[in-house]
């Protein structure tokens, strides 16, 4: 990598994260729930309704799974000023998992902000917002999508860990990032 220097990586470990994100989706939903009851003390369920909003859940998911996606990409742009050609957006069929990364190396500052900016705009804002009109369709969408960055605060905590001097490359292919330094000039 030219003036770089490769010091370190971290690799996310999917089957690591399935446990703890099954008990905060469990946590999260019965949470949003009561909360979103008590607020507006107000509960009915018939069927069409139930149907109907399992739809537009099933909807709205995918839509925030794609948002949340394109949430990175912002945050790539905006806070690791990464041009456009270097970004890239797909699934991954095989391990599950929508994806948006960089080729472009970003400062650690940068990368963090990169990868919690999902979290409070296709999670937190949609779960308020969901509460507040008391839509829960809304509500329970954004409460997995919180749920949904858990690997995103995984690496964060990487990150924290590492100096904010380093470089962050985010792996194309897998859920793994390469820390860099910059080589030291010599004459």
């Amino acid at each position: 990598m030219g003036n770089f220097e490769k010091v370190g990586e971290f690799e996310l470990k999917i089957e690591e994260i399935v446990k703890p994100m099954t008990q905060w989706t469990i946590i999260l939903t019965l949470f949003v729930l009561v909360l979103q009851f008590v607020i507006h003390q107000n509960f009915t369920f018939t069927i069409t309704n139930f149907l109907i909003g399992t739809l537009i859940i099933i909807l709205l998911y995918i839509l925030f799974m794609f948002l949340h996606e394109i949430c990175h990409l912002i945050g790539f742009v905006l806070f690791g000023h990464a041009p456009l050609k270097s970004l890239k957006i797909g699934v991954n069929l095989q391990m599950g998992v929508a994806y948006a990364t960089t080729t472009k190396l970003m400062p650690n500052k940068a990368m963090r902000k990169a990868l919690l900016l999902p979290f409070w705009v296709t999670g937190v804002a949609p779960t308020i917002c969901g509460i507040y009109f008391d839509y829960t369709p809304l509500t329970l969408v954004g409460a997995w999508l919180m749920v949904g960055a858990i690997g995103d605060f995984y690496m964060y905590r990487q990150l924290k860990r590492v100096d904010d001097a380093y470089y962050i490359q985010d792996d194309t292919e897998n859920p793994k990032l390469h820390f860099y330094t910059k080589k030291l000039e010599t004459d």
